[in-house]
């Protein structure tokens, strides 16, 4: 029997995710745009939900626009731009204004809003909801969007490719829509739009242990990569100090505001350590007290620290970090009796696709915004709830450079052609790769790295990549494919990046080459043409 045509959909802006960085995207195009905003599975399950410390915004009087700017040009380890690094930090505290003016819950002290302070920053600037401010912010845009008639959702919308004029043949090269899988049909639909935003987030799933969502393979990155976008700082993959330790918590962060707030990061044996690493102490940036507790472990044979928060009182403990809280005693963990086990784990991709202060990349028609974008704010080292406001920043830029520009309707779109395809009869070979992948991620490209650890990642990558190569071409698409397919080049760019650094610097330690250089350069990859 012959196959159902491929659907086809038309609109004036296609957003590929539904975090933070998309959803606000969406709510500034919606009035006079017809937006669809298309996420692999329900619209709560990206990154943004899960971020639990804040929002970093100058909102004190006595803080200052120089102090925010100067504190992440620091913490970016000389790789930060400082046009988008004050771009971003200007713009914030509009940001933080708007999503009070949608009903975001922020906690207030004396009718005021609550700040707390993080690892890297000079003062208090950090915008919160409690302990889940990612959770209440993502419900209250989603609520904001589902109630939007120009928004059309599609939940459990994969993306396959981009669709470019190159492919097409056409004389101009842009980007004229995209492929997408829909998981409940199991056809690809063909999207077709003048614009199309990249929100899909990070790639923390490339590693065995990370904090991030299911959702973060890279889709976004992989996708432009493969449309012919650079790629920037691709070894910049932040670790975070402190995921909870325990074999029924699957990827729960304690979040930084713990040590903000006075948590104290101990041995098994109660002795403190982070003064013998930074004079910062618990408060040094996250790649110190990464490394730090990454040597701590492998010094002692430990499978984890402990983080004290128990010397707070224990209704200051419910109050600041109610879900934390809620979260161990449900798993026999009482935080105000008794320490917290934690362990790094990869969290935040600091690299992504090379983008302009209005989130353009090198392809007409494609922008990029939020972590699967390089922006240049992050530089080597992203400061804590730094990301969250570049989500918010950069999607309103966006969205004005996208209602200042007009492009014409794209050309008739080919449907996706699968009539040459079977169904894939060993499955079993995907996740026997998947899981491939991600240990050696873990074990050669991790926190500490050597010139053999990255040679044996490269040689095994290329492995990986012919076998998915002949699945892709062979193999009817899934969800699962797709997703492999985009983490391990996101791997390739993370390795191909982390051996051009003959330096440590940032996220990036290099045994070999231990010093860091004088003058540092992003790491710029471009595909070939």
């Amino acid at each position: 029997m012959k196959p159902s045509p491929s659907p086809h959909r038309d609109f004036d802006v296609l957003i590929v995710g539904s975090g933070l960085a998309g959803l606000s995207a969406a709510l500034h195009l919606a009035p006079t745009h017809r937006v669809a905003v298309l996420t692999k599975r329900a619209m709560a399950d990206g990154s943004s939900g899960w971020a639990q410390g804040g929002i970093a915004a100058v909102l004190n009087e006595g803080d200052s626009f120089d102090s925010h700017v100067d504190d992440t040009l620091v913490a970016g380890a000389g790789l930060s731009d400082p046009a988008a690094t004050r771009f971003v930090v200007e713009h914030a505290p509009g940001s933080i204004a708007w999503l009070r003016e949608l009903g975001v819950p922020f906690s207030l002290q004396d009718g005021q809003l609550h700040l707390t302070r993080e690892g890297g920053h000079s003062a208090r600037r950090i915008a919160h909801v409690t302990d889940a401010t990612g959770a209440a912010v993502q419900k209250t845009l989603i609520e904001h969007v589902r109630r939007t008639p120009n928004i059309t959702l599609f939940e459990h919308h994969t993306l396959v490719d981009l669709i470019t004029g190159k492919k097409r043949g056409l004389p101009i090269n842009r980007c004229l829509g995209l492929y997408a899988l829909d998981e409940r049909i199991d056809q690809v639909v063909t999207f077709r739009a003048p614009h199309t935003i990249l929100a899909t987030g990070g790639a923390g799933k490339v590693y065995l242990y990370t904090t991030n969502p299911d959702t973060a393979t890279g889709d976004g990155i992989a996708a432009a990569w493969r449309a012919g976008c650079r790629v920037t700082n691709m070894e910049f993959i932040q670790f975070h100090p402190t995921c909870l330790y325990h074999p029924h918590a699957k990827s729960f962060l304690i979040s930084e505001a713990v040590r903000g707030e006075g948590g104290r990061l101990l041995l098994p044996d109660g002795t403190r350590f982070m003064l013998a690493h930074d004079p910062r102490a618990e408060l040094a940036p996250r790649d110190i007290v990464a490394r730090a507790i990454d040597y701590e472990m492998k010094k002692h044979g430990l499978d984890c620290v402990h983080l004290d928060i128990s010397h707070q009182p224990l209704a200051f403990i419910q109050q600041h970090f109610p879900n934390i809280y809620a979260r161990c005693l449900e798993l026999g963990i009482d935080i105000s009796k008794q320490p917290i086990p934690v362990v790094p784990a990869a969290h935040y991709t600091c690299g992504g696709i090379h983008t302009d202060l209005q989130g353009r990349t090198d392809l007409a028609g494609l922008h990029a915004i939020g972590e699967t974008a390089y922006t240049g704010l992050h530089g080597a080292n992203r400061l804590a709830s730094n990301s969250l406001v570049e989500c918010m920043v950069f999607a309103r830029s966006v969205a004005q450079d996208i209602l200042a520009t007009a492009l014409p309707t794209p050309p008739a779109l080919p449907a996706w052609d699968d009539s040459q395809v079977t169904d894939a009869d060993e499955s079993v070979v995907i996740s026997h790769n998947w899981d491939e992948l991600r240990r050696f991620m873990w074990d050669y490209v991790g926190i500490v790295r050597t010139n053999k650890r990255l040679e044996r990642a490269a040689h095994r990558i290329a492995l990986l990549q012919g076998e998915i190569q002949e699945f892709y071409a062979n193999f009817h698409v899934t969800r699962d494919l797709l997703e492999l397919r985009n983490l391990v080049t996101v791997a390739e760019l993370i390795v191909r990046s982390a051996q051009s650094r003959h330096e440590s610097r940032g996220l990036h330690f290099s045994r070999d080459y231990p010093q860091t250089e004088p003058l540092g350069q992003p790491t710029v990859l471009t595909p070939p043409a």
